[in-house]
């Protein structure tokens, strides 16, 4: 299946049948924006995100690479401390984003970018109980 990017992405979501791939949809999956079609030189983005996030200097986050993840898969809700909860992205975007997992713990980073901003956050198992580590606007 082509795509815009090159990635390929497509061939491995579990959501295909949703947008119909790269070309029906002319980049837009789910009708939101894909951080890869709107970067002409998405391969260097996503080097300087990955490089930028590892020179934040968090204490067992080491990341290699960074994974095309809709919003709706990685939008936790985050509780801020005056009692409110929030969520930062788009449902229907398609992001930069991981997940490592932290050394003897149950718990792991997550990682989502896009060329405006980059959020670090840690939660448990199945995103249970996230707490914000980092959030960076670019």
């Amino acid at each position: 299946m082509q795509t815009y990017c090159g990635e390929n992405c497509c061939k491995d979501c579990d959501r295909l049948s949703d947008c119909g791939g790269c070309e029906q949809c002319q980049g837009h999956p789910f009708g939101g924006s894909c951080i890869a079609e709107r970067n002409k030189d998405f391969p260097s983005l996503k080097r300087r995100l990955i490089d930028e996030i590892n020179a934040f200097g968090i204490k067992g986050l080491s990341v290699t690479d960074l994974n095309l993840l809709t919003g709706s898969y990685v939008n936790l809700t985050y509780p801020l401390a005056n009692g409110s909860a929030v969520q930062f992205l788009k449902d229907n975007d398609i992001y930069l984003g991981n997940q490592v997992e932290q050394a003897d713990s149950d718990r792991c980073y997550g990682i989502v970018a896009n060329e405006d901003f980059i959020l670090v956050c840690e939660y448990g198992c199945n995103g249970s109980d996230p707490e914000i580590v980092l959030y960076k606007r670019r």
